[in-house]
């Protein structure tokens, strides 16, 4: 009996209370959603993601082969075919890649620019290569804050000097060498391990000289 009268009157409370009747449909649509996402992504995202990197192997394995125009025509479908995939935005960097080899750096640059990729590593070289091409295009600043950006996204021996050490290039370029001179400083003081940290006082005293003049 008792049993009865707390379901009745549990049934009595979710009727009359408005509020616990909304929270309880939120929560309801909530877990149709998460079980729906986490199918769809069981059957169909991992399937599809999988498809897409096993579909840019061959037309990386052109590309490394330097053939270029091959290379173009494997991965052009394939970045977008994938789209928005793993495999589909892999394909478009390295296809943006094979622009830049044909000197195509306007054509490079928008493809690099639909890049998205969750590697933290070849997110900093996306950034990167757009940095190269505006330089290629002669626009130095644009490709200073991009080499700036590339370096300072995720931080590391390797990327980040590298990153700072053509922006002062390209800072050389501008005529800023207070600002190359800053950069230069940047990587002597904080990557001692970077591979051109040995004639790096020779680039330092460089744009001093041209600073005093």
């Amino acid at each position: 009996m008792s049993g009865n009268t707390t379901s009745f009157n549990f049934k009595k409370q979710f009727t009359e209370n408005k509020q616990l009747k909304r929270i309880t449909i939120v929560v309801g649509a909530v877990i149709v959603l998460l079980v729906g996402y986490l199918l769809y992504h069981q059957f169909v995202v991992v399937p599809d993601t999988e498809k897409s990197n096993d579909a840019y192997y061959y037309g990386l394995n052109l590309a490394s082969k330097d053939s270029t125009d091959a290379a173009i025509g494997a991965l052009e479908p394939v970045a977008k075919k994938y789209d928005g995939l793993e495999g589909g935005e892999v394909a478009q960097f390295v296809l943006a890649r094979q622009y830049m080899t044909k000197g195509e750096f306007k054509k490079a640059l928008n493809a690099l620019e639909d890049v998205d990729v969750s590697d933290t590593y070849l997110a900093v070289h996306v950034i990167g290569l757009q940095g190269d091409c505006q330089s290629e295009l002669g626009k130095y600043k644009e490709a200073m804050e991009l080499y700036e950006e590339a370096a300072h996204t995720n931080e590391n021996e390797y990327t980040s000097p590298l990153y700072l050490f053509k922006a002062a290039g390209v800072a050389e370029e501008l005529k800023n060498y207070e600002k190359a001179t800053e950069l230069y400083e940047n990587i002597r003081d904080n990557y001692a391990t970077f591979a051109g940290q040995k004639s790096i006082d020779k680039y330092i005293a460089r744009v001093s000289n041209f600073k005093a003049k």
